[in-house]
């Protein structure tokens, strides 16, 4: 079996659903053989393990630790989904102080045993500022740590697919931006369904609210028909956004990146944006939009300020203006 790299790459919270569905696609895609499933609870990472290897996948080089020393070591690309999961009838937003302290702890070992990575993504919720905090305490140049925002995009894309009978990758431009959250804003302007505007398929204000809403709540809607919080879709998207960052092809799709951009007006926060990840890192430009789809954009920046702040209150990132004393590339 050929592979993209035979870098390192770590899963963490390898013994969960996401991320016991990322090793297998990571495999799947060939990215890498040399796989470390990392995780705290040891008999579900052990599980995990021992169904990987039962796999059978020719030429894969897959361990299982739950020693963070072991696992980070020699990474130079990892994944994680190792926060708590969102139940029935909490928001991400709920998430946000117990996985902010995991993603502190998440960054400070990426600084302590694998400084030379090359990417990180980071997709247990509340993403925005999760990520945020790893960046902070992990020392890492912005272009080197996205967030899974593509979701949002994706569920989009489908709702529409599914709203004009067409296959879903004929909807194109379907896109959200900002938070990951019940803030996000979501755009229709550039929107195109096989190549034709969405503005000319007379689509009511009525039913595009509809859509929209579908849109915000999609996490729920899952967890209402499945019992559980979505798996298979972060970890499809977040191995692409890996499988990028490695090399492989580009993801044009949506992702969280740092943005402090004077220009823009967006400051020092992790935000979706119109990005490219590829072997160099992630690139954003400026969103395209109406007035009204950039005020969205702007409110939803402004609730990722909140959240930020209340982190900073919770002391477990330091006030702005000390981000350099912890990160000199921030």
């Amino acid at each position: 079996m050929e592979f993209l790299t035979n870098e390192k790459l770590v899963i963490v919270g390898a013994g969960g659903m996401i991320g016991s569905n990322m090793v297998q696609s990571a495999l799947m895609l060939g990215l890498t053989p040399n796989i470390c499933l990392y995780d705290i609870f040891e008999p579900g990472v052990h599980g995990v393990f021992d169904e990987i290897q039962q796999c059978a996948f020719p030429g894969a080089n897959v361990t299982y630790t739950v020693d963070a020393k072991e696992a980070f070591t020699g990474a130079k690309y990892i994944i994680s989904s190792g926060g708590a999961p969102r139940k029935e009838g909490m928001t991400r937003e709920d998430l946000l102080k117990g996985n902010c302290k995991i993603a502190a702890e998440f960054g400070d070992n990426i600084k302590k045993y694998c400084p030379e990575v090359e990417h990180v993504v980071v997709i247990f919720n509340p993403a925005d500022v999760t990520a945020l905090t790893a960046l902070i305490h992990s020392g890492l140049k912005p272009n080197q740590l996205t967030s899974l925002a593509a979701l949002d995009s994706t569920r989009l894309q489908q709702a529409l697919a599914l709203e004009f009978g067409v296959q879903q990758d004929k909807v194109t431009g379907a896109h959200t931006y900002g938070g990951h959250g019940e803030q996000m804003a979501v755009f229709a302007s550039q929107v195109k369904v096989d190549g034709k505007p969405l503005s000319e398929m007379g689509l009511s204000n009525e039913r595009w609210e509809e859509i929209k809403h579908h849109t915000v709540q999609g996490g729920s809607n899952i967890i209402k028909l499945r019992g559980r919080s979505s798996f298979q879709s972060p970890a499809y998207n977040a191995v692409k956004m890996i499988e990028a960052a490695m090399g492989g092809e580009k993801f044009t799709l949506p992702a969280g990146c740092y943005v402090n951009d004077d220009k823009l007006g967006f400051k020092n926060v992790m935000m979706a944006m119109p990005t490219t990840i590829d072997a160099t890192g992630v690139h954003f430009v400026e969103p395209k939009g109406t007035a009204d789809e950039l005020a969205s954009l702007k409110a939803s920046y402004e609730h990722l300020c909140k959240m930020r702040d209340e982190i900073v209150g919770l002391g477990i990132v330091p006030p702005v203006n000390q981000w350099k004393e912890m990160n000199p590339n921030l």
